[in-house]
């Protein structure tokens, strides 16, 4: 501290980082129906903002602060005349001083009257301006002279260095910055309830037209949104792939009791991740339930290995053994099977517990998931499995008549329901009609069982079909239920064929081994050199539903001029139909989170939805007549553009209030016919945003871009830093660099652009010393002098019940507006007259650092800039490093002395991600392998089960090129592109797909060891003596254990389809994790 300049006072920031910033709000005067209204100065808001909503708000659970922005803060303002003060002899510390000591209570302890003790009070605090009018400065021949007397009092706005503009107009608001660690969503629900306490003692106003303006507090930026669609985008897929799996477990076991016992435990199983999640305090979020998502299909695969090796054997026993001895044999037979699948699943996850930095924090929580799911997967598989087998396949005999009875009550629940608009209650009726039928002896076990099959089928397609749009909300339930139908049962018949002819297959393989193996080992040397050319980014990134617009003006453009900038930026953003709304903030919030000058702004846009919400913020359907036109509640109609493609009749201002909601209706779509995705919103803004000394900025979302700015301090995903000693040298060679990147492969031309650091103009006053010291004054009385009279000075602050407003004293406006005034100002001298402040100093202009950036004690620059669509970010990244060498080296670049520069943003984070993953994947392949060279107790078997891993390993990069391929799946099939259907586009090797692999590497091998197993026992209980023996022993083991093998493999392929065909909120990361799963599932079928 005592490093620091006077006055200068440290102090504690905030718990929390910028990305805290959960919630931002507006305060408006609003009439009853909502609509804004006028009536509020922004001073009046500034004030209600800083002493009543941001204490409110504070208060909060969970709230580190409540930060003001925009308005005028209201301040004293004293502007003393100089002529007056020299006139009168008078020296700006004595008005210092009165104004000091006009402003002032305390406190004289107790005084006892009449045995009673009284607090004694001296009442001194400014209330008004006349308090300090009337301020004594000094006095001369008993005549005082006042504040008054030399100078003016007035409110005004203080300096600020923030503004907030909303579509163009100016308004006050705030962010909620929640506590480092806290959960944001139970933050954000906090201040919600505290704005509902509040809101009832706002202030409200009578306007001239008779309306009532009513303060209210309005939200422009809130993440619940956000938490909440990502949130509902997972759990939709996670109720999907449990209805996919059903399915599969259905068509493919073809016993219904084996069926409900496998579907209705893996409810049980999920329920006890959630259980888990609470006990270990891992958060509900959307890559914690993705690891539930990725362990469906591993948790299914156990319990239909145990379910059909069960089945399998008590078909085999007919009465031999009691029941319970069946089900035992069957359960010891696969569980040391089952348990050697789930651990290398497990230990497949070690590369993501040792993950570090951003990548850690995001995806151990999927770890976690995953490796709790797996657990219960064991726990349900041989510990709940066993037990409820044996009552289902109990054989029971009960009286005809109760059987009828309990049918009957079947048929009769399930009417009701139907009558109540449940239309599952048809469900019941159909299971009771074909049990009354099977008494009345009209159908047969076998046509009950096939029938109870159909219809739990028929349910499960509908089901399917209703919340699993693949050809999009606006296609009608019938369509999407052909389509889910052709492609479950298209992959089923695909499985099933498998099925049939893998004896076949198999006996090929055995004849004609060097050209079967010849195909894997194709496969594998594809997959590896399509891994070398695949390009590589950090994460791919998070649809948030709203944009962060970051351009920058010049460093020398003052408040007023970037005031009109901003508000041109915000209404030329307003403009766009399919932006909600923007708001747009110049400079800082009052913060220490927040340390941005005046020249960078932040633009705030939240976009519509794609399709309109209800107000609980669901897609529904909305009234249509039988034009087609959505119907409103005022009578009137509206066309939807979606429809009919006529964009002259779109409505961009339709609220969700105005419609009609109606299940049987259609969904309107808030986008015009031409937009088809955010980038295509973004593009808009870009055009539209093209102003003259502005610059462009590259595509950032909000948590994105705060995420980025903490990593990196700059406000781009990728960027130079460049460090040295002299800031003019640092920003010369980042222009150059700037330049240079410019003609870089891959990089986006308008989002260069290095920091002019060195461009704030300076007005410097040199104080000549040898002037100065023939006056007797000292360098402190000169810029004393000048700190009060130019830049003015706090003196105190009033205190008015919970408000405080500063008391500033300064020359009049017209006195220090050119540096010819400011010559005029006069210095005191101790002994004679006050000297002009011209003759003991020299005012120059200069140009300097509008901010000083250091790190590691050197000081530095950013040259930001973008990508291409397509190119990969470390590409580009090498790309540009290969360019800058051979600059370097041909001598058109040359590195000043004391200056060097390196690579910054998220490329840092996917080199230490990639650096962390080559050292612990290999080892977690070990460690796999040694699990199943304890199983198996042979190298041999132990590696025939590992390659497995190497296939799937290259399928999945086959699937990950043929994404990136244009004619791949590039044709309609009902009316739908199936290349946009399943969002095929070039996909870059991020963490995320990392992540999909070390799933798949754990799972690759679980079809391997379940047919290793049985090769050994059967190996074992036949004894083969030669090869035709041993050929036998292989068919009879592949064909009792090829339908397991294939329902585990089925099952993870179809439970993916949803998450590949997601467009929701978070499919963003969930996508390329699936993808090589599904790819190397479906290439790991010539392992079996």
């Amino acid at each position: 501290s005592n490093l620091l300049p006077d006055g200068v006072r440290p102090s504690l920031g905030p718990d929390a980082t910028a990305l805290g910033q959960i919630f931002w709000y507006t305060l408006e005067g609003r009439d009853e129906n909502g609509k804004v209204t006028g009536g509020w100065d922004l001073q009046e808001l500034r004030s209600i903002q800083d002493f009543y909503v941001k204490y409110a708000l504070s208060s909060a659970s969970g709230v580190s602060e409540v930060a003001s922005i925009g308005g005028y803060v209201q301040e004293y303002q004293v502007d003393v005349n100089p002529e007056l003060i020299r006139q009168y002899n008078i020296s700006l510390d004595q008005i210092v001083k009165a104004i000091k000591e006009s402003n002032r209570d305390i406190g004289a302890q107790t005084v006892e009257i009449n045995k009673a003790e009284y607090l004694v009070r001296g009442l001194g605090y400014v209330k008004s301006k006349s308090d300090i009018e009337n301020a004594v400065v000094s006095s001369k021949e008993f005549t005082a002279v006042r504040i008054k007397d030399i100078g003016n009092v007035a409110l005004g706005p203080a300096v600020r260095r923030g503004i907030l503009d909303k579509e163009g107009a100016e308004v006050v608001g705030g962010v909620v910055v929640a506590r480092f660690g806290a959960n944001p969503l139970e933050v954000i629900n906090n201040v919600k309830s505290k704005i509902d306490e509040l809101k009832s003692g706002l202030p409200s106003k009578q306007l001239s037209d008779g309306r009532t303006s009513q303060l209210t507090i309005v939200p422009f930026y809130d993440r619940t949104e956000l938490i909440e669609e990502t949130l509902e985008t997972l759990n939709s897929a996670l109720v999907l792939e449990i209805l996919i799996t059903i399915l599969v477990i259905i068509l493919m076991v073809l016993n219904l009791r084996a069926s409900m016992l496998i579907s209705g435990l893996l409810p049980v199983a999920v329920l006890m991740v959630f259980i888990a999640m609470k006990l270990f305090g891992v958060d509900a979020n959307i890559v914690a339930l993705s690891g539930i998502a990725i362990a469906i299909g591993t948790m299914v695969d156990v319990g239909i290995i145990l379910s059909e090796n069960i089945v399998r054997h008590l078909d085999e026993n007919g009465e031999e053994l009691a029941i319970n001895t069946v089900i035992y044999n069957a359960t010891t037979e696969v569980s040391g099977a089952i348990l050697t699948a789930v651990m290398t699943t497990i230990i497949s996850f070690i590369p993501v517990f040792t993950m570090i930095g951003a990548e850690g924090k995001l995806f151990r929580p999927l770890a976690f998931t995953k490796t709790f799911a797996l657990v219960a997967s064991i726990i349900v598989a041989l510990f709940l499995i066993p037990p409820f087998a044996a009552y289902l396949f109990k054989k029971r005999r009960n009286k005809i008549s109760i059987r009828f009875l309990l049918n009957g009550a079947l048929v009769i629940i399930g009417i009701v329901a139907v009558i109540f608009g449940y239309w599952l209650g048809l469900i019941l009726v159909a299971f009771g009609v074909l049990a009354i039928l099977k008494l009345l002896n009209k159908i047969d076990q076998r046509q009950l069982n096939m029938s109870n099959m159909g219809v739990s089928v028929a349910a499960i397609i509908y089901l399917l079909s209703s919340y699993w749009r693949p050809l999009g909300v606006d296609r009608n339930i019938f369509m999407n239920l052909v389509f889910v139908a052709i492609i479950c049962f298209g992959l089923l018949i695909i499985f099933k064929l498998f099925k049939r002819y893998y004896v076949q297959i198999l006996n090929w393989a055995l004849n004609n081994k060097l050209a079967f193996l010849s195909i894997p080992t194709i496969i594998v040397i594809s997959g590896f050199l399509i891994m070398r050319n695949t390009g590589q980014e950090f994460m791919p990134s998070l649809n948030e539903g709203s944009f962060l617009l970051m351009p920058t003006s010049m460093p020398h453009s003052g408040i007023e001029e970037n005031k009109r900038v901003l508000q041109q930026l915000d209404m030329a953003v307003a403009s766009i139909p399919e932006i909600e709304t923007v708001v747009g903030k110049a400079g800082r919030v009052e913060s220490a989170l927040d340390p941005a000058p005046l020249s960078m702004y932040e633009n705030m846009i939240i976009y519509k939805p794609e399709y309109m919400l209800n107000s609980e913020g669901k897609q529904k359907r909305f009234r249509v007549n039988d034009q087609g036109q959505f119907v409103l509640k005022d009578g009137s109609v509206v066309t939807n553009p979606n429809n009919d493609g006529q964009n002259e009749l779109f409505n961009s201002n339709l609220k969700a209030d105005q419609l009609i909601e109606d299940s049987n209706g259609e969904f309107y779509r808030n986008w015009r016919p031409e937009i088809k995705s955010a980038d295509d919103i973004w593009d808009e803004i870009v055009k539209v945003t093209k102003l003259p000394g502005v610059t462009s900025a590259p595509k950032l979302q909000p948590i994105e871009t705060r995420l980025v700015m903490l990593q990196t301090g700059m406000r781009a995903p990728m960027g130079i830093k460049v460090k040295g000693q002299d800031l003019t040298k640092i920003e010369a060679f980042g222009v150059e660099l700037e330049a240079i990147l410019k003609e870089v492969e891959g990089v986006k031309d308008e989002a260069v652009f290095a920091d002019r650091i060195v461009g704030k103009p300076y007005l410097l006053i040199d104080i000549d010393r040898e002037k100065i010291a023939r006056y007797g004054i000292s360098i402190n009385q000169v810029q004393q002098v000048l700190g009060i009279a130019l830049g003015g000075m706090v003196l105190s602050q009033t205190v008015e019940g919970r408000e405080r407003y500063g008391i500033r004293v300064r020359y009049p406006r017209e006195l220090r507006s050119n540096p010819t005034d400011l010559e005029q100002i006069y210095v005191p001298v101790e002994s004679g007259s006050p000297v002009p402040l011209g003759e003991l100093a020299s005012i120059k202009y200069e140009q300097g650092p509008q901010v000083i950036k250091s790190e590691d004690t050197f000081l530095v620059g950013y040259v930001l800039f973008d990508k291409l669509e397509n190119f990969a970010e470390v590409n580009v990244v090498e790309n540009a490093q290969k360019l800058i060498r051979e600059k370097i080296e041909s001598g058109e670049l040359v590195v000043p002395d004391a200056v060097n520069y390196a690579f910054t943003g998220t490329y840092e984070n996917q080199l230490r991600a990639a650096k962390t993953l080559s050292i612990v994947v290999p080892l977690a392949l070990l460690i796999i392998f040694l699990i199943l060279y304890f199983q198996f107790r042979s190298v041999t078997t132990s590696l025939m089960v590992f390659t497995g891993i190497a296939v799937a390993f290259a399928g999945g990069f086959l699937m990950i090129w043929l994404y990136g391929q244009e004619w791949f799946f590039n044709f309609n099939f009902l009316g739908e592109n199936l290349r946009d259907l399943f969002q095929m586009k070039t996909i870059n090797l991020s963490v995320a797909v990392w992540v999909g692999f070390i799933a798949l590497f754990g799972i690759a091998t679980d079809d391997g060891v379940v047919m290793a197993t049985y090769l050994k026992q059967t190996f074992k209980r036949n004894l083969p003596e030669n090869l035709e023996e041993v050929r036998a022993s292989v068919v009879e083991a592949g064909k009792k254990r090829i339908r397991p093998c294939l329902m585990t493999t089925a099952t993870t392929i179809l439970a993916l389809l949803p998450i590949l065909t997601s467009t929701g909120r978070g499919s963003d990361i969930m996508i390329p994790m699936a993808i090589p799963s599904f790819g190397g599932m479906l290439i790991a079928l010539i392992t079996l």
